[in-house]
């Protein structure tokens, strides 16, 4: 039984029962295993004696993705297809706006379901579905173990003030899910863009060819099993004392994963929390009270993507900083080409663009020193935001906002004054040196460059 807080209805036209069949439009749950949103379309089918007809609108023109997160997304999608021939659910994949192919699919169904989006292009798709089609339309949250507007019906100051309030709806939300066979099968004759070879399909895309994809990762639910199966056997134990420190190989690698739906965040949670390991506490607040802040932060604050997002005491300090001598200004084709002064930078820059993901924590010095070496705070928050999208496989995404917006104020504290940061946390080299070896880091970020050519 899905939480009925899962279900929303975004419009209140009919159930047409003598319809072909229930359309799941997925988008953002790439994945068959505990995805609510697939779950609820099969129990409505069944409840209709109907079938179920999975869609992914594949466009060409999705906002800031490039040729990376294509082709990771693809991984993962011929996974799905796979996964849902072997249960006798069709899968169609159509090259278009994606509310535009679920709308032409729902001339035939008797209901439509999709999963849960948070941020505004996403957001207006589904407005746009709900306002387009003749039948009911549900989204239902798979992403989040509590849905958003559960967990807290406004904007939250920080982790502080939303622990307690998603913690106390955890007993409810975080429950395994159980599946449901689809009862009726049927091949209905609906011509679907093949995606079996990628390396034929990915040329055909009109995407950005510049960003190339990476060796160190691969899309995909069984990839991402296979990971967390490691992190939980392997990582887990160490990752209180190691998490922290980008010499050590102690993190989950999950946020990729997370970001595509190609597993689910309840599956994850329940993997660690089934461990004895000393570490879960610390795991499960970045997994749970972290990264669903972010997506609180994404849907009640319509300006997050922004500096004009951050809170009004973070833009004040800032800007009444913002004339303050910089030791070192920088374009952004300086900072895109790792061409900084600082060696510790330039290698967290170089391993995001090789390695489609950057160690959390030289992210938050990363997107410090953008702040610290930029002319404006303004300037710094969206030369961070573009480079993050453009090479993190999490990034677009509440997450990769969240993050840029923490290097700036959010979520944080009022600290000591200083120059250019005014009241906002600062981070320095010599901070780095107290917790690992940057120079190990450096060497190691070299080593990938090594292997990628």
């Amino acid at each position: 039984m899905i939480h009925p807080d899962r279900i929303v209805e975004l419009n209140d036209l009919p159930v047409r029962r003598h319809s072909d069949y229930v359309l799941y439009w997925m988008q953002s749950a790439q994945r068959v295993r505990c995805n609510h949103a697939l779950q609820f379309a099969v129990e409505q089918a069944n409840r209709l004696k109907r079938p179920v007809v999975v869609f992914f609108g594949l466009t060409d023109d999705y906002p800031g993705a490039n040729l990376r997160h294509y082709r990771f997304m693809l991984e993962g999608l011929q996974e799905v297809k796979r996964d849902l021939e072997a249960v006798g659910i069709p899968f169609v994949v159509w090259r278009t706006q994606p509310d535009q192919g679920a709308t032409e699919l729902a001339e035939d169904a008797c209901l439509v379901v999709t999963d849960d989006a948070h941020l505004p292009h996403l957001r207006a798709w589904r407005t746009e579905l709900a306002h387009s089609i003749h039948c009911r339309l549900y989204e239902v949250t798979t992403n989040l173990i509590v849905p958003v507007t559960v967990a807290s019906d406004k904007e939250e100051y920080a982790a502080a003030t939303f622990r307690p309030r998603i913690t106390k709806k955890l007993p409810e939300f975080l429950q395994p899910l159980r599946r449901t066979c689809c009862r009726v099968r049927f091949s209905p004759g609906i011509d679907s863009f093949d995606i079996d070879h990628l390396e034929s399909v990915l040329p055909l895309l009109h995407t950005d060819m510049s960003v190339r994809p990476v060796g160190t990762f691969h899309g995909g639910a069984s990839q991402a099993m296979k990971l967390l199966k490691d992190f939980v056997s392997r990582k887990l134990p160490h990752y209180s004392s190691g998490a922290n420190d980008p010499t050590r190989a102690y993190l989950s690698q999950m946020s990729p994963y997370l970001h595509f739906g190609q597993i689910s965040p309840i599956d994850v949670a329940l993997a660690v929390s089934n461990t004895h390991s000393s570490s879960k506490p610390d795991y499960l607040e970045q997994l749970i009270v972290r990264r669903e802040l972010s997506y609180n932060f994404a849907r009640y604050n319509p300006k997050a993507a922004s500096y004009e997002g951050l809170p009004p005491w973070c833009r004040r300090t800032l800007d009444f900083h913002t004339r303050d001598k910089r030791e070192y200004v920088y374009t952004l084709d300086q900072f895109e080409m790792a061409a900084t002064h600082d060696p510790y930078w330039n290698a967290a820059q170089r391993e995001m663009m090789l390695a489609g993901k950057m160690h959390g924590y030289m992210r938050m010095y990363w997107g410090k020193k953008i702040l610290e070496w930029t002319t404006s705070p303004a300037e710094a928050f969206r030369i961070a935001l573009h480079l993050n999208d453009k090479y993190e496989l999490d990034g677009r995404d509440p997450n990769g906002i969240t993050g840029v917006a923490w290097c700036l104020g959010k979520h944080d504290r009022p600290w000591s004054e200083r120059p250019v940061f005014g009241k906002i946390r600062y981070m320095n080299a010599a901070g780095l040196r107290r917790k690992f070896d940057p120079d190990l880091y450096v060497d190691r970020v070299a080593a990938l460059k090594e292997a990628a050519r």
